[in-house]
């Protein structure tokens, strides 16, 4: 019997010593993350796991208030956009509304080449007029052909000139990957291509300028009435994008598909304060394209914390020479961001106001007077102007006399 317990005593301790020499040597025989984090794990970042893998051939994920890339994958290979292509159309869409040139509720009226479109639609008869509102709900939300050409032709006079003002305004963006030749993605035309990060960066533009999108792309169902010379009817649109309902915090923003193009997907999700971007391109089936945004966005939020300073403390004036009032008020010119993704701790962030040493009228507002930088444990992470907040006219010799004998009445 003492020989049998000498013998599982010895056993036991050759095991036990071989489990010791598996967890603390960098040479292992066997496997031991059931017992808990693996040397590669914890070498692959701070949230415990390798860098994301997306079966689509082409992926990015992009934080929006900054543009910083968090994840690519053959971002700058052409392909073919579908839908997507509508992201452009409601830039343009918005463009107009800022500049005044559209309202939400004027009507437009349907064309019939805008009637026959085909794909995906809303199904508009000839004639029949909707809120400029209704159809940036049709384009967005039921990713309506028809819809897309409507507000074309309103804003550019024709699809062919709308197209114009896509590809100008593209090249203002920075896509330098892309060429479009209709306004909704239904072309199967190869001189029609984009990239995932060409498409990232629209997709900024559209949601951090006209944030109100995001209310649009967010329905998950809705209805319009179409009213025609057979009377009105009610039609469903139902939202293309399955993420709005399956991932939380997702607000957004476009699908497409054909044949050519495959299945592809812009999406927009906010957690915490920040904005994620995930695009998928040329994925095999609708599933993946999901699937494949949805990682990239949770692999994005894993790793991701931001720095935000609204600038709520107040200015002093800036002094300027040759101007009877002798100084000038200042503003920042944006928000400040700063995106994080290494798990640095932000109590280190320091704000130093830097001002010109000198400034001399004339002065416009937004001149720049001298710039707030931004430093993380010492080290400058970034800045934002000060600008003038308003005009500073030159002050001339009349202009001084004047001011003194108003001086002598006064007092």
């Amino acid at each position: 019997m003492e020989s049998e317990n000498m013998r599982n005593r010895i056993f036991y301790g050759l095991i036990a010593g071989l489990l010791l020499i598996c967890m603390t040597s960098e040479v292992c025989l066997f496997p031991i993350t059931a017992w808990g984090v693996s040397k590669n794990q914890e070498e692959d970042g701070a949230d415990g796991g390798a860098a994301v893998q997306i079966a689509a051939p082409h992926g990015v994920l992009m934080e929006a208030a900054t543009g910083k890339i968090i994840f690519e994958k053959e971002k700058d290979v052409e392909v073919s956009p579908a839908s997507i292509t509508k992201i452009m159309t409601l830039i343009l869409i918005f463009d107009a509304l800022k500049e005044g040139k559209l309202t939400m509720e004027e009507e437009v009226s349907t064309s019939a080449y805008a009637r026959s479109m085909g794909g995906s639609q809303v199904f508009l008869e000839e004639g029949e007029k909707q809120t400029v509102e209704t159809l940036i709900k049709c384009i967005v939300i039921a990713s309506g052909n028809d819809a897309s050409v409507v507000m074309a032709e309103r804003i550019g006079g024709s699809e062919e000139a709308f197209v114009q003002m896509m590809n100008e305004r593209a090249k203002g963006l920075g896509m330098e990957h892309t060429h479009f030749e209709d306004c909704c993605g239904l072309t199967e035309s190869k001189n029609h291509y984009s990239t995932a990060y060409d498409v990232a960066l629209m997709s900024r533009e559209l949601v951090t300028n006209y944030p109100k999108i995001l209310e649009y792309s967010s329905i998950w169902m809705d209805t319009i009435t179409h009213v025609t010379k057979r009377g009105s009817s009610e039609f469903g649109l139902t939202n293309t994008n399955k993420l709005i309902r399956s991932f939380d915090g997702c607000v957004g923003l476009k699908t497409g598909s054909t044949s050519l193009a495959k299945y592809c997907v812009s999406t927009v999700a906010v957690r915490n304060g920040i904005t994620l971007i995930g695009v998928v391109m040329t994925a095999p089936n609708y599933k993946v394209r999901f699937a494949d945004a949805a990682a990239m966005l949770n692999y994005g939020f894993g790793k991701c914390s931001m720095f935000v300073d609204e600038h709520k403390e107040k200015l002093k004036k800036a002094p300027v020479k040759g101007a009877i009032e002798g100084s000038v008020p200042c503003k920042f010119s944006e928000t400040f961001y700063y995106l994080d993704t290494e798990g640095k701790s932000m109590d280190g962030m320091k704000k130093e106001i830097r001002m010109k040493k000198s400034l001399t009228a004339p002065i416009k507002a937004g001149d720049v007077t001298g710039k707030a930088v931004y430093l993380l444990d010492g080290q400058e992470v970034g800045d934002v102007n000060i600008v003038a907040a308003e005009d500073l006219a030159a002050s001339g010799y009349l202009d001084y006399l004047i001011y003194i004998c108003m001086q002598a009445v006064l007092f």
